[in-house]
């Protein structure tokens, strides 16, 4: 090996030195090649100004002694930056250097200046820490390692020289085999072990390299303390760290007996310099069923890990046994047991990573695992599990347990037990869990106004199939069965959040396994009937968004679902609860067009009552017949729209109670209240009357608005943005037993079914058919003009006197007709005469309901007059 200060602080890998320099029996030192004298002005290590706390503190500018040298030395790398200190460095370097020292502080004549020379100049450079064998008390290690005295390492040039010299006459010193005893000063000089060192010979001449190859018996000390100091290095308690070592060395020089000499020496190590738990990944986890199928008898959970390992440390490891527990409800209770495990053979070798395999088993589930904790509501395994599948970071923790080797020495398994280390697992984010989301069979439920605000029936509600496929993680290779499931999810459109859907009644589920296929893993087919689960609608503006591109947007609407979805499982283990799985899922809407795009929405109103009336209003109720184009079903406890003609408001309409499904709904109960609304409205209402009794083509305009849901005005408001038309219903009139059907004209006003005029009396009767089941209705005054042919007058009608139109079929008196006698439309009535003519009329017409009352013109064709004499 090279004395260059720039050759690297670590030597060689013994296996890589010539046979003549490797340890035949590992019981006596072996010199290597001897190199020349490194230059003062090159150290290996720079300076420090300040004391490093080995040994005696000498004054300020004595502070870089040879044993901090030393331990410097060890953490610089070739390129000089410094690293943390590494245990096996730390043993090493007491077992060594503290026999060396004494070598040599005892060996010169001025034993003083030899002390100090031997404290500065000594560099040992640990190669391999193995252990060859585990004994009934500890372990037999073999120690390699370089040393050599670099007498440019000494501050003081007296010193330095007298060093040479000395070491230069003395050429080596040989202990005898020497005892180590390792104390820790901040745990109340707990011993920490002890070692037995074989005979050492070193060559002490500056600059020469002597390759150090013992096997050394290190015995544990005391159990109690070393499970302390383990627990608080563990749990990252260590802030500084004293060690002491102490050792009684017999000494010869030549044929010089020096007799057995004691050694203090104290070394402190702080922050970085504390060496930390070594890092580790979780390489494969696996989870399968144990034992017979048929016994059930528990889950098995296969892990690899890779421990990363900076030490130039070798040796194997026997299978130990664990117990793995995780944390309970609160901090201060009993960690709760989970499974226990086993390891394979460990093989540890010099700095390379190593590979662990252990096997854990699960026979149960104990109910401080899967009972909720106070406050959360979430048991222990919730938590565990719930972190885990969301990507967190899961801790669980592994105490020692009693070996399964037999072999084992009885303190390796007693130092085991006392020991709980973290292990953090990093979660497994499963974002694509749950995929292929979808609705079937929707129905829209509004909310019921009678309920209180906070009541889930005052939110809109929806009832659903919902079908998921449900991929099985690669790590769970055991059968599951999922009974129920619930959810908490949130709703967006074009990226924007419309509402949370409200799933957290546990609902019930159908599961059916889906087999491997195309390169993906076995999924689960889930399916579940979900009953009136509540919307709560978060942003009105893109509700109205979505309802608007749901009437008018021609095409399917996509709505982004996100969810944290509870799954009850049943599984070897038992049952249990998965709790937050994290949910993605597209559903697609169709339009309220439906598939067939040339369904349209259809309204019939029949039986026609007025409830109540005033001067300038009606309350109407009737029987109204729909036909829904959509697929979409919908329970309405109440819902308030509001009639526009023409962009005048008339009144508004209302129902209580109704389901409406796809396709023909009979006879539902609607309300409604004529109630123009100002000047305007009343002008606008009576021209659509008009038309109506025409039987001209007329449209109503249905709006929302703040009452339409009395407990979500703000969804009403949302929606009165958009209107919808639609033609003004049919009135359902009685049907005339004396008429048949077939004689009936399809184009003559649905209210006068027949007319006679007569000419000799100078009159006319009409038959009305009145689509008021129960309340009549009076005409008060009637201002007409007959026509032929469209556009011949025939005669007028003038008449004061109110007459009552009853419910159904009935004759108007006969009023009287000032006949145009030098007119062609007289000349066509005389040569019908006892026959039948087709005739249109115009009139202006007082009518009258209850209270209400309401002037009209009114347009009649088609109608079917008898002539008679």
């Amino acid at each position: 090996m090279s004395d260059n200060p720039s050759s690297p602080l670590l030597g060689a890998k013994d296996s890589d030195r010539p046979s003549s320099q490797r340890s035949q029996n590992s019981t006596a030192a072996r010199n290597s090649n001897q190199s020349e004298h490194a230059n003062e002005a090159s150290p290996l290590l720079g300076t420090h100004d300040h004391y490093n706390g080995y040994g005696d503190a000498p004054e300020q500018e004595e502070a870089s002694s040879a044993a901090a040298s030393s331990l410097r030395s060890l953490q610089n790398s070739n390129s000089g930056k410094k690293r943390s200190w590494r245990w096996p460095s730390i043993i090493a370097w007491i077992i060594l250097s503290l026999i060396l020292v004494v070598i040599l502080g005892l060996g010169f004549a001025i034993p003083a200046v030899a002390e100090q020379y031997a404290k500065e100049a000594t560099v040992f450079e640990p190669t391999s820490l193995s252990i060859d064998s585990f004994t009934s008390t500890g372990v037999l290690a073999r120690i390699q390692g370089d040393f050599r005295l670099d007498g440019s390492k000494v501050h003081k040039k007296a010193v330095r020289d007298l060093g040479r010299l000395g070491t230069w006459i003395a050429r080596a010193v040989q202990s005898k085999e020497s005892h180590v005893e390792v104390y820790l000063p901040e745990y109340d000089d707990l011993l920490l072990g002890t070692a037995t060192v074989p005979p050492v010979t070193v060559n002490i001449r500056d600059g020469v390299t002597t390759h150090v190859d013992l096997l050394a018996d290190l015995a544990a000390g005391d159990l109690d303390g070393l499970r302390h100091l383990a627990n608080d290095w563990i749990a990252g308690r260590i802030g500084q760290l004293s060690v002491r070592g102490v050792a009684k060395v017999p000494l010869k020089s030549g044929i010089f007996r020096l007799g057995t000499q004691s050694l203090s020496q104290t070394i402190v190590f702080q922050g970085d310099e504390v060496p930390a738990i070594p890092q580790y990944k979780i390489e494969r986890l696996n989870f399968h069923e144990a034992g017979p199928k048929d016994s059930r008898s528990g889950m098995a959970a296969d892990v690899s890990a890779i421990i990363t390992n900076d030490y130039p440390i070798h040796f194997d490891v026997p299978p130990l046994g664990f117990n793995i527990l995780v944390p309970a409800c609160e901090p201060d209770q009993p960690r709760i047991s989970l499974a226990d495990a086993v390891t394979k053979d460990i093989h540890i070798r010099a700095k390379e990573d190593v590979r662990v395999e252990v096997v854990g088993f699960l026979r149960d589930l104990p109910d401080s695992l899967t009972s909720a904790c106070p406050e959360i509501q979430k048991s222990p395994l919730d938590i565990l599990v719930g972190g885990y599948v969301s990507g967190a970071a899961t801790t669980v923790y592994v105490q020692g347990s009693d070996s399964p080797a037999k072999d084992t020495p009885q303190w390796v398994a007693e130092f085991m037990r006392s020991i709980v280390l973290p292990v953090d697992f990093q979660g497994k984010s499963f974002d694509n869990l749950i995929r292929n989301f979808s609705l079937a069979d929707v129905n829209f439920a509004l909310p019921n106004p009678f309920s209180g605000p906070d009541s889930p029936d005052s939110k809109p509600r929806v009832s659903a199939i919902v079908k998921a496929l449900v991929a099985l993680p690669e790590e769970m290779n055991f059968d599951i069965d999922i009974p129920h499931v619930r959810a908490s999810s949130e709703i967006y459109y074009k990226g924007k959040k419309l509402g949370n859907l409200d799933l957290s009644k546990w609902q019930k589920a159908n599961t059916q396994r889906v087999e491997a296929h195309d390169g993906e893993a076995p999924s689960l087919a889930v399916s579940s009937v979900v009953k009136e689960a509540p919307i709560d609608i978060t942003d009105e503006q893109v509700f109205a968004e979505v309802v608007q591109a749901m009437l008018f947007g021609g095409k399917d609407l996509q709505l982004d679902v996100q969810a944290a979805v509870d799954v009850e499982t049943k599984t070897v283990l038992g049952d249990f609860v998965v709790r937050d799985i994290p949910a993605k899922g597209k559903v697609f809407v169709k339009p309220l067009s439906g598939d067939d795009k040339n369904a349209k929405f259809d309204c019939q109103v029949g039986s026609l009552r007025i409830l109540d009336t005033t001067a300038s209003t009606i309350k109407l109720s009737a029987n109204v017949n729909i036909t829904n184009p959509t697929n979409y079903s919908a329970t309405v406890p109440y819902a308030n729209i509001k009639l526009f003609s023409n962009g005048s408001e008339l009144g508004s309409a209302w129902a209580q109670n109704i389901s409406v499904k796809p396709g023909k709904n009979y006879n539902i109960p609607v309300e409604s209240l004529w109630d123009p609304v100002g000047p305007q409205g009343v002008a606008q209402g009576r021209e659509l009357l008009s038309q109506y009794t025409s039987g001209l083509d007329t449209n109503l305009t249905l709006k929302t608005h703040k009452g339409t849901i009395p407990t979500q005005p703000m969804l009403g408001l949302a929606l009165s943005n958009f209107s919808i038309d639609l033609p003004t219903p049919a009135l359902q009139t009685p049907r005339n037993p004396s008429k048949p059907d077939d004689d009936r004209d399809p184009r003559a006003p649905s209210f006068i079914d027949d007319a006679i005029f007569h000419i000799f009396t100078s009159t006319a009767s009409f038959t009305l058919l009145s689509p008021l089941p129960t309340t009549s209705i009076f005409i008060t005054w009637i201002n007409a003009t007959a026509y032929y042919n469209h556009t011949e007058p025939v005669g007028g009608i003038l008449y004061d006197l109110p007459w009552e139109v009853p419910p159904g079929v009935s004759v108007s008196p006969k009023l009287p007709v000032d006949y145009d006698l030098l007119g062609v439309g007289y000349g066509a009535v005389k040569d019908a005469l006892g026959g039948r003519l087709q005739m249109d009329a115009k009139a202006d017409v007082t009518i009258k309901v209850g209270r209400w009352e309401q002037n009209l013109w009114v347009l009649g064709r088609h109608i079917g007059a008898s002539i008679r004499l």
